[in-house]
C-alpha cells in the first residue's frame, strides 16, 4: 500500500521538485546568534548542488562513501543531499563519539572524505587519521580554532560550495544528467546500529528504502506543508532521518535546526512545533522539569495543579471527540487555569501529534503528558526498518503498546513471539557482513531481535530477546518493563537490573542530579558533587521511596528488593553506554561486579 501523494522519487530529486515548484518558501531555518535565518528550497538545493560538484571535484565518485560528523545543523542536510546528487553515500557519525569510536566507523565503512563540524571533531579526524588508509580529504564547517592546521588535506564547507559553483559552470548540464539517471536501489545512507552489545553494524539504507518509509510516515503524523518540526536528535539516527529529511522532503515541510542540543526548550518556545519527537529521556527530563517548575511555586498553585492532574488524569486516553459533557468542560476549565501555562512554558502548545521511540516509555510518562494535553503517542522502529514501523493513533491510545503498523509495513510474531517486519522498507542488509544480513532477513522476513505481543489489536514490545531474564526460580523477566517504570520517578535518571539466575530482583540506579539536588535544597542537605549527593543517606530514603512507588505498580516477581545507588553518572566515555544513551549491560556488570554481589550478601 503506498501514500497516493508521494511520487516514485529519491530525496535529491524532490528537493529539485520542491526548488521548482516552490523556490521562494521556507525549507529550512538555522538559528545563528540568537536569530532564525530562513533558507528557501531553491537555496537549499543550490547549495546541496554545489556542495555535491565541490566532492566531486576533489574526487569523490559515484559510490564513494563520504561520512558527516557533526551536531544537526542546516550544512548536516545541505552536505547530505549533495552527496546524493553525486551518487556517493553518506555515512552519519556520532558527534559524542571519542575518536576511536570515530576511528572505526570510518574505516568499517571505507569513508573517503569526512566532514566535520568544528575543531573538536576536526582534532578526533587527525587522532584517527593514521588508521584510516582510504581517507583523503576533510571538510570542515566551522573554521575557528584551526588557522595553524596544515591545509594540504584541510578545506572548509564553504571552500567546497565555491568549488562546485565553478565547476557547475564548466558542466551545467551534469546535475540534472547525475539526478535523472539515480535508480532507487542505490544506497542512499549508511547508519550505524548502537553497539550496545558488539561492534556496532553499518546498515545500508537506499533511496527505496527511504521511499517506503513515507508513507507510513506521512499518515500517521497527518504531515503537510504547513507543518514545523525541529531537528535536534542526531541525525546520523534513523528517527531523526525520517523526521529531518524523510517526511518534510516528500511533503515540503519546513524543518528548524537550533543552535545547540543544549537549548532545546528554549528553541521549542521559539519555534512551536506542530509535530514533535523525543526519545524517552527528552520526555523523562520534560517531565522533570515541569516537576521542578511546580515544586518551585507557592502552596496554593502546587495544589490547583495536584486538583487539575487529578481531574482530568482518568480520561487522558480517551480522544476529545468521545468525551462526555462534564469532562470537557472539567478539561476546559483545568486547561485555562493550567495545562495551557504548562505546554507554554515546554513549548509545545502547538503541537498537534508528539512522539517517543527508540526505547521503552514509562506508562506513567505517556499519561503524565497526555493529561496536560500534549498528545503523546508510542512509536516503535529500527534502524533495520529505516524509521516508524508500528504507531499508537490519537483515537486509539492502548497504554503500555506501540500500536499497529503504519502504510506499506507488514508485521506478525514468529518463534519465540519474536516481532517481524516485511515491506518496502526493510533495510538492503549489513556493509561487509553477509552473515549477519542472512541471520537477520529470512524468507523476506526482518527477524528484529524483539519480543512481542498482541494487545487489543496493538502490538506491544516484551524485551528484546536477547535481554530476557531467567531468575534462579525460572521466572521470565523483562528488564526494560522493571526499569522503564522505575525510571517514571523524576529522582531517577536510570535504572539497570539484575535477575539473570539471581534469586531476587536487584538494581543499579543513577540518581537525576537535577531533581533530587532541588529536593536537597529544599530539605536543606548539603552536598558538592554528584558523589556527595548520592552518598547522602537521606537521598537513598527518597530513592527507596521511589522504588517502593514502582513497586507497587509490578508483579511481586519483578519488583525490586535491593538496590544500589551509583555515584557517578554513566558515561559515553568510560564505555557504559552508547552515543544515543543505550546502557551497555555487559560492560556495567563487569565494571560494577562488586556492587552487584554485595547485593546479594
Amino acid at each position: 500500500m503506498t501514500h497516493p501523494d508521494i511520487p516514485p522519487l529519491t530525496l535529491p530529486q524532490m528537493l529539485r521538485e520542491h526548488a521548482r515548484r516552490q523556490p521562494h518558501a521556507v525549507a529550512l531555518r538555522q538559528k545563528d546568534f540568537g536569530i532564525w535565518q530562513p533558507i528557501s528550497w531553491a537555496d537549499y538545493y543550490r547549495r546541496a548542488r554545489h556542495f555535491g560538484l565541490g566532492l566531486k571535484a576533489l574526487g569523490i565518485e559515484p559510490g564513494s562513501h563520504v561520512a558527516i560528523i557533526s551536531e544537526n545543523r542546516a550544512e548536516w542536510v545541505i552536505a547530505q543531499m549533495g552527496i546524493g546528487i553525486i551518487q556517493a553515500v553518506c555515512v552519519g557519525v556520532y558527534p559524542t563519539s571519542p575518536w576511536n569510536e570515530v576511528a572505526y566507523v570510518l574505516e568499517h565503512s571505507d569513508t573517503e572524505l569526512v566532514i566535520c563540524e568544528d575543531q573538536e571533531q576536526t582534532d578526533k579526524i587527525l587522532e584517527a587519521w593514521p588508521q584510516l588508509p582510504r581517507l583523503t580529504r576533510n571538510v570542515v564547517i566551522e573554521m575557528k580554532g584551526l588557522r595553524h592546521y596544515s591545509r594540504e588535506r584541510l578545506s572548509s564547507f564553504e571552500e567546497v560550495e565555491k568549488l562546485g559553483a565553478a565547476y557547475e559552470q564548466r558542466h551545467p548540464d551534469l546535475v540534472d544528467q547525475l539526478l535523472d539517471s539515480q535508480r532507487m536501489d542505490d544506497t542512499a545512507l549508511m547508519i550505524y546500529t548502537s553497539g550496545s552489545t558488539g561492534r556496532p553494524k553499518g546498515a545500508m539504507i537506499s533511496w527505496a528504502n527511504l521511499r517506503a518509509a513515507a508513507p507510513g510516515l506521512i499518515d500517521l503524523l497527518g504531515l503537510t506543508p504547513r507543518d514545523t518540526s525541529l531537528s535536534y536528535l542526531p541525525l546520523c539516527h534513523v528517527a531523526e532521518q525520517a523526521f529531518t529529511n524523510i517526511g518534510p522532503l516528500y511533503v515540503g515541510s519546513t524543518v528548524s535546526f537550533g543552535e545547540s542540543i543544549r537549548t532545546v526548550q528554549e528553541d521549542l518556545r521559539e519555534i512551536a512545533p506542530t509535530f514533535f519527537l523525543g526519545v524517552p529521556r527528552i520526555w523523562e527530563k520534560l517531565h522533570s522539569s515541569i516537576y521542578i517548575k511546580i515544586q518551585e511555586t507557592g502552596p496554593l498553585r502546587r495544589r490547583l495543579f495536584e486538583w487539575a492532574m487529578a481531574q482530568c488524569e482518568p480520561f487522558a486516553t480517551k480522544p476529545a471527540g468521545q468525551r462526555t459533557p462534564g469532562e470537557r468542560i472539567r478539561f476546559a476549565l483545568c486547561y485555562l487555569l493550567v495545562f495551557r501555562a504548562l505546554q507554554n512554558y515546554i513549548g509545545l502548545r502547538r503541537c498537534r501529534i508528539a512522539l517517543t521511540g527508540a526505547a521503552p516509555i514509562a506508562p506513567d510518562i505517556l499519561r503524565f503528558f497526555r493529561t496536560i494535553s500534549i498528545p503523546l503517542v508510542e512509536v516503535y522502529g529500527q534502524t533495520e526498518t529505516t524509521g516508524v514501523v508500528t504507531g499508537q493513533r490519537p483515537d486509539n491510545i492502548v497504554i503500555g503498546t506501540v500500536g499497529t503498523p503504519v502504510l506499506g509495513a507488514e508485521v506478525r510474531l514468529g518463534e519465540q513471539n519474536e516481532v517481524l517486519v516485511r515491506g518496502g522498507l526493510v533495510f538492503k542488509g549489513y556493509y561487509k557482513n553477509e552473515a549477519a544480513t542472512r541471520e537477520t532477513i529470512r524468507d523476506g522476513w526482518l527477524h528484529t531481535g524483539d519480543v512481542g505481543e498482541w494487545v487489543d489489536g496493538s502490538l506491544r514490545i516484551v524485551d528484546r530477546l536477547k535481554d530476557i531474564m531467567i531468575t534462579a526460580g525460572g521466572k521470565n523477566l523483562s528488564p526494560s518493563e522493571i526499569e522503564s517504570t522505575i525510571k517514571a520517578s523524576p529522582y531517577i535518571k536510570e535504572c539497570i537490573v539484575i535477575a539473570e539466575r539471581r534469586r531476587y530482583v536487584s538494581a543499579l540506579i543513577q540518581i537525576d542530579f537535577d531533581t533530587v539536588a532541588k529536593w536537597a535544597e529544599q530539605e536543606g542537605i548539603p552536598y558538592t558533587t554528584f558523589r556527595s549527593l548520592a552518598e547522602n543517606p537521606k537521598v537513598y530514603q527518597l530513592i527507596q521511596a521511589e522504588v517502593a512507588k514502582g513497586n507497587a505498580r509490578l508483579a511481586q516477581v519483578a519488583q525490586i528488593k535491593r538496590f544500589h545507588l551509583l555515584t557517578k553518572e554513566l558515561d559515553h566515555d568510560d564505555d557504559e553506554v552508547t552515543a544515543t544513551m543505550k546502557v551497555r549491560r555487559a560492560n556495567i556488570y563487569q565494571k560494577y561486579s562488586e556492587e552487584i554481589e554485595a547485593l546479594y550478601q
